[in-house]
C-alpha cells in the first residue's frame, strides 16, 4: 500500500482514536503522568505509520487500540517501581497476577466512554488557568496542533503554547483529579466543555487546513462528544445539550452542498438544496425542540435557532432574515464576540440594505487581522456598486487568509469586480 495511502489514514485515526487513547491511558497512568501517556500516544501512531506501509490491517482502529494496550503493559511492567499510577487500581497494576486484566478492563468500550468524558472534565477543571483550560482540551482530547488551537481561538501560537505549558505545570502539582465532578462543580465546567465541543465542530466546519475547508471527521467527533455528554446519567437531558447537538445538526446537514467536486466553495445562495441532508435536519429539530421546551436560552438555543431558519426555507430568496436578525439580536444581548457582530451585519443588509449594513458593521470592534471581517466589507461595497473599495477589502481579505479555497473564492470574487468596473 503506498505510503500516502498509509499516512492519510494516520491522520484521519488520528483525530477518532488520538483523543480515546489520551483518555484511557490517562485513566491507568493518572492525570500526573500526562507525559508518559503523550509518549504511548505517539509510539502507537508511529508503529501505526511504520507498519501500514506494508499492509493495512483489516480493523485499523482495533490495530491501534491493541498496539496502545501492549505499550501500556509494556511500559508499567518497566516503571512500576518508580512511577505511581493512577491511586485507585495502581496495586492492581503493580501485581504480576492482575496487571493484564485491570489493563484490558480500562480498554472496553463502556469504560473508554467513561474515560473520556473524565479527560473533558479534568481538561476543565478550575485548577487550571481559565484561558488554558480550552487549549488543553483542543490539545489532548482533538489531537489539535498549535496552530489549529491558535485559529479556534483567535490568537498567536505562541500564547497557544503558554497556554498548554501553564495547563500542564498546573496538572504535574497534583491539584487536578481525574473524574467527572457532581453538584456545583459538574454545572462550573459545563461551560467550558460545551465551547471546547463546538470549537471543535467549528474547526471542522471551517478548517484551519489550507487545502481542506471542511473535516468532516473533526464534526463527526464533536458531534459524538456532544451525543456522550446527552447518554451520561448526570448530564442527560441538558437544555444547553440539545440545543450545541441541534447546532451541530443542522450546520452538518449541509457539508455535501458546500463544495464543488473540485473543491470549490458554493455559496448558500447557489447551493442545490437537495444536497442536503434531510435526515439530519429532522434529526436536528428534535434535538432543537426539547432544546427550546425547558432552560434559559443560551448562544447554542439561538444559533441553532438561525441554522435552523436556513435549513427549512424552501429557497435563499424565501430565507426569514427578520427572524433570523432579531435573534441575532437576542444573541449580541448574552455575548459580544466580533464573530456574532460580523454575522449580525450581513442580516442586517439582507433586511436594510448594503449601505446600512457597512454603517452598522463600522460600530463594530472587529480584530483588523480577521479575514471574513474584510471579505463582508467588500461584499457590502460589492452591492452598493463600489468596486474600487471591494477589491481593496477582498485583496486585504486574500492576504489574511490561508485557505486555499477561500482564496480561489476571494479571486474570483475581484474578478468579477473588475469586469464591472471594466463595464
Amino acid at each position: 500500500m503506498p505510503d500516502s495511502k498509509a499516512n492519510s489514514l494516520v491522520d484521519h485515526l488520528f483525530r477518532h482514536e488520538a483523543g480515546k487513547m489520551v483518555a484511557v491511558l490517562t485513566r491507568i497512568f493518572g492525570v500526573h503522568n500526562l507525559d508518559i501517556v503523550e509518549d504511548v500516544v505517539q509510539e502507537s501512531f508511529a508503529k501505526a505509520l511504520h507498519h501500514w506501509r506494508f499492509k493495512i490491517p483489516e480493523n485499523p482502529s482495533g490495530w491501534l487500540m491493541r498496539t496502545a494496550r501492549n505499550a501500556t503493559i509494556d511500559v508499567i511492567r518497566k516503571k512500576k517501581h518508580e512511577v505511581a499510577f493512577a491511586p485507585d487500581i495502581h496495586t492492581q497494576l503493580s501485581s504480576g497476577w492482575s496487571l493484564v486484566t485491570t489493563v484490558d478492563q480500562q480498554f472496553l468500550d463502556t469504560e473508554i466512554q467513561d474515560s473520556q468524558l473524565r479527560m473533558i472534565f479534568t481538561c476543565c477543571h478550575p485548577e487550571i488557568p481559565e484561558e488554558s483550560r480550552i487549549a488543553l482540551t483542543l490539545k489532548t482530547l482533538c489531537g489539535f496542533n498549535a496552530r489549529e488551537i491558535a485559529k479556534a481561538l483567535l490568537t498567536t501560537e505562541a500564547n497557544a503554547n503558554k497556554r498548554l505549558t501553564r495547563a500542564k505545570q498546573k496538572i504535574r502539582s497534583g491539584a487536578v483529579a481525574f473524574e467527572i465532578p457532581e453538584g456545583e462543580g459538574l454545572i462550573e465546567r459545563l461551560d467550558t466543555v460545551y465551547t471546547v465541543v463546538y470549537l471543535l465542530f467549528n474547526e471542522g466546519y471551517n478548517s484551519a487546513n489550507p487545502d481542506t475547508l471542511i473535516r468532516k471527521d473533526l464534526c463527526a467527533e464533536a458531534i459524538r462528544l456532544g451525543q456522550l455528554l446527552d447518554e451520561h446519567p448526570l448530564l442527560s437531558g441538558r437544555s444547553k445539550t440539545h440545543a450545541l447537538l441541534a447546532l451541530m445538526l443542522f450546520h452538518a446537514a449541509r457539508f455535501d452542498a458546500r463544495l464543488s467536486e473540485d473543491g470549490r466553495i458554493i455559496l448558500l445562495q447557489e447551493q442545490d438544496r437537495t444536497k442536503w441532508n434531510r435526515a439530519l435536519i429532522t434529526e436536528a429539530a428534535k434535538h432543537f425542540e426539547i432544546a427550546s421546551a425547558s432552560g434559559e436560552p443560551s448562544t447554542y438555543h439561538f444559533e441553532a435557532g438561525i441554522a435552523a431558519y436556513h435549513c427549512f426555507a424552501e429557497s435563499y430568496e424565501a430565507t426569514d432574515w427578520h427572524s433570523i436578525l432579531r435573534l441575532y439580536d437576542l444573541l449580541l444581548g448574552i455575548t459580544d464576540s466580533p464573530v456574532v457582530h460580523l454575522n449580525r451585519a450581513i442580516a442586517f443588509g439582507k433586511v436594510h440594505g448594503s449601505d446600512a449594513a457597512m454603517k452598522e458593521l463600522n460600530k463594530t470592534e472587529i480584530p483588523e487581522d480577521y479575514y471574513l471581517y474584510h471579505a463582508t466589507r467588500g461584499e457590502f461595497a460589492s452591492q452598493s456598486g463600489n468596486m474600487s473599495a471591494a477589491i481593496e477589502a477582498y485583496r486585504r481579505a486574500l492576504e489574511l487568509t490561508t485557505s486555499n479555497p477561500e482564496r480561489e473564492l476571494l479571486k474570483q470574487k475581484i474578478e468579477r469586480c473588475l469586469e464591472r468596473m471594466g463595464n
